[in-house]
């Protein structure tokens, strides 16, 4: 049977010994084989047909992961590509990018994410329907070629890829995360957008706002389109956006320099392909609002937003500049904007629909049942905080306070 064919437990301490390129799986259950590769080199020319022909998210572009994996993942990581193949016909199926790394004393292999990508999601071939039965044959085979580790976790799981299940998210070993993505779906002529999908309150605020904007000398949605303003509209994002967390005592990844870089570098990248984007919403000469996003297979993704809450009294920027994006994205014939994760309460004011994420916690060895037990139950005390109101904002306030101290 498929689920018979699972690695073997590490033996804990044991040395990492160095892993083949391209290693062959093995068939499992006449169903799926799955091959591990650790280079990009020998995975280039089939990620980049599936990127294009098959299903994907924004974040598992090539550009965007060699990127993660250049520059932000941890030099003693290790890279692990799998490729997962039909068994009867060796076509290829699906790619998933993971990598294995150290953690307090223990190995765990993990979505090559580093805190840059919302989803973990593989690239799928195509449309088929998948099933609980089939996505568990199918991990048993990327199970099979992965290398020794005490633990998997795989976080950010979304329910579906373009429609389609994800494999991920139906496996039996899977169950719903706290955490939770937003999005809202585009059609229709641009121009009545707003007032169509869009709560009432919503699109009320958005003329509003535009037109107190107009007042000040002209509103422009500005798109960088050189270098030069790709430098100029990310920096003005990161003094806004490290301000404003800085004043709410919110932790951001952006104080890091290596994620500053990636972030950089990928949208001078993304001038020659589109598939990253920076907007700034100017107010005359100066920038109130800057918003970094990805572009893929019709969707606009939301990424990181800069505001200047101070510019203007009793008027939003950033809720102005999403409204806008949002006209630009159909104009564009892209049908849906994914306002990312998190339950920010302007998600649901814009008019959102929300869906749960699922997250995989796999222990195999006695050091990995230990680490996995410690993340449910972190898991479940945050939930717990979390449905009580009043300790919720409590501990959000004391986290502040000490943000704002330790700044």
């Amino acid at each position: 049977m498929a689920s018979q064919a699972v690695q073997p437990a590490a033996v804990a301490g044991a040395p990492i010994k160095p892993i083949s390129p391209i290693r062959a799986g093995v068939d499992i259950g006449a169903h799926y084989t799955a091959r591990l590769h650790t280079s990009f080199d020998t995975i280039r020319q089939l990620w980049l047909r599936l990127e294009e022909t098959g299903l994907c998210t924004g974040h598992q572009g090539l550009a965007w992961v060699e990127g993660i994996a250049s520059r932000l993942m941890p030099k003693t990581a290790d890279l692990l590509i799998v490729e997962v193949n039909d068994a009867a016909t060796g076509a290829p199926v699906m790619l998933l990018p993971l990598m294995r790394r150290r953690a307090l004393g223990h190995y765990v292999i993990e979505w090559l994410s580093c805190g840059v990508c919302d989803y973990s999601a593989p690239l799928l071939a195509d449309a088929r329907p998948w099933t609980t039965r089939s996505a568990d044959a199918a991990w048993a085979a990327v199970r099979a070629v992965l290398p020794p580790a005490d633990r998997i976790h795989v976080a950010g799981i979304p329910q579906r890829i373009h429609g389609v299940a994800n494999p991920l998210a139906l496996l039996s070993a899977a169950g719903d995360s706290i955490q939770i993505h937003s999005g809202l779906v585009m059609d229709g002529e641009p121009e009545t957008l707003i007032k169509r999908i869009c709560k009432s309150s919503f699109a009320k605020n958005f003329n509003r706002h535009c037109r107190r904007f107009e007042q000040l000398g002209g509103l422009a949605l500005v798109e960088a389109e050189t270098p030069e303003m790709i430098e100029e509209q990310f920096g003005r994002l990161l003094d806004l956006r490290l301000n404003r967390f800085r004043e709410l005592g919110r932790f951001d990844l952006l104080t890091q320099a290596p994620v500053v870089d990636f972030y950089r570098n990928a949208a001078l990248q993304g001038l020659s392909d589109g598939s990253v984007r920076l907007f700034g919403l100017r107010a005359g000469q100066a920038y109130l609002a800057v918003m970094y996003l990805l572009v893929m297979k019709g969707t606009l993704h939301a990424l990181l937003l800069g505001i200047d809450q101070e510019a203007v009294a009793n008027v939003a920027p950033g809720l102005t500049m999403i409204g806008k994006l949002m006209i630009w994205g159909r104009e564009q014939g892209l049908g849906y904007f994914d306002l990312s994760v998190g339950g920010q309460g302007y998600k649901q004011h814009i008019g959102a629909s929300s869906y749960v994420l699922a997250e995989l916690c796999e222990p195999i060895t006695l050091k990995g049942r230990g680490s996995t037990a410690y993340i449910r139950l972190r898991g479940k005390t945050e939930l717990f905080v979390r449905s009580r109101t009043r300790l919720y904002k409590a501990v959000q306030g004391v986290m502040r306070r000490l943000r704002r101290l330790k700044n």
